[in-house]
């Protein structure tokens, strides 16, 4: 375990600038290990104190479940001493989520990423039912992900004060985008909320949330590490600064094309990736994309 637990983290369960990780893969399409424990120790050198694995910047959809307890090992025993490190696990089968886990948690995680069943459209008492199950599954500390734009289906209020009375339910990873829900979720609850669009990262920090989880910290970490520190310090000037000055990576990375294409190109530019390589039906990022992606992080001052 990291040297200050999850559960021993008062208000930052995950910690304060995770960073949802690409998932490299070799010239021959394969999981590449060494590269994603390298691409680890970097990122949490560069100044995320979590990552989370398999999510779906880490192509989840495109790898095994084999794929995944190995890429997680090798996170784990990269940095786990390091960073907290959170294991996607979900998906929009309950029982498959559950054995996920439970895979997890033997692999070494601690914590999962539970994000809302996609495709399905269940109503809002299958939602509880599905996190809750999943939570029942381990003995890990759970952040429920709410990104409608990709699950069709919107995480209510009331559902997550229902899901915050689990002990192990504790954050929400917010891509919905809603901040005034969001806050009366906060007022209400003790959630911990987490950025989960990296446009939005200074708007949630201050509005309540704890921390970001974020695809452009692929390469601006120490900078969010940064705004996190200005915000909690009540320097909104110097937290909107940053904001302002990393706003051509967002561009680049998160409006380009998908953000795992645009994040391992990014990383390719940084000499941290051998390649840009990703599983279909996400296409490797073009020439063209590659130019613009270059000159938006230059002018973001960002490598």
């Amino acid at each position: 375990m990291p040297p200050t637990s999850p559960t021993e983290r008062p208000g930052r369960p995950f910690g304060a600038v995770l960073v949802a990780m690409v998932t490299p893969f070799d010239a021959s399409g394969a999981v590449d290990l060494d590269a994603a424990a390298a691409l680890a120790e970097r990122l949490v050198d560069d100044g995320c104190d979590g990552l989370v694995v398999s999510g779906t910047t880490g192509e989840s959809p495109t790898t095994s479940d084999a794929e995944k307890v190995a890429l997680l090992r090798a996170v784990v025993e990269a940095v786990g001493d390091r960073a907290t490190v959170v294991a996607g696990a979900g998906t929009n089968d309950t029982a498959h989520s559950c054995e996920l886990a439970g895979q997890a948690e033997q692999a070494g995680a601690h914590g999962l990423l539970v994000v809302t069943p996609y495709y399905s459209k269940p109503p809002q008492s299958g939602l509880i039912a599905h996190f809750t199950a999943v939570a029942d599954a381990t003995g890990l500390p759970v952040m429920v992900y709410d990104i409608p734009g990709r699950s069709a289906q919107v995480i209510e209020s009331s559902t997550l004060a229902t899901l915050a009375e689990h002990p192990r339910i504790v954050a929400v990873k917010d891509a919905a985008g809603d901040l005034y829900a969001g806050s009366w979720v906060m007022e209400r609850t003790d959630l911990a909320y987490y950025s989960g669009s990296d446009e939005l990262n200074l708007a949630w920090l201050t509005h309540g949330g704890v921390g970001v989880v974020s695809v452009v910290g692929h390469v601006a970490a120490a900078r969010y590490a940064q705004m996190v520190r200005a915000v909690d310090a009540g320097d909104l000037r110097a937290a909107l600064a940053l904001h302002r000055e990393l706003l051509p990576a967002v561009r680049g990375i998160m409006t380009r094309a998908q953000g795992a294409v645009m994040a391992k190109a990014a990383l390719q530019l940084a000499g941290a990736l051998a390649n840009r390589r990703t599983r279909l039906p996400l296409q490797d990022a073009t020439e063209e994309q590659v130019t613009a992606l270059r000159a938006d992080l230059e002018e973001a001052r960002v490598s």
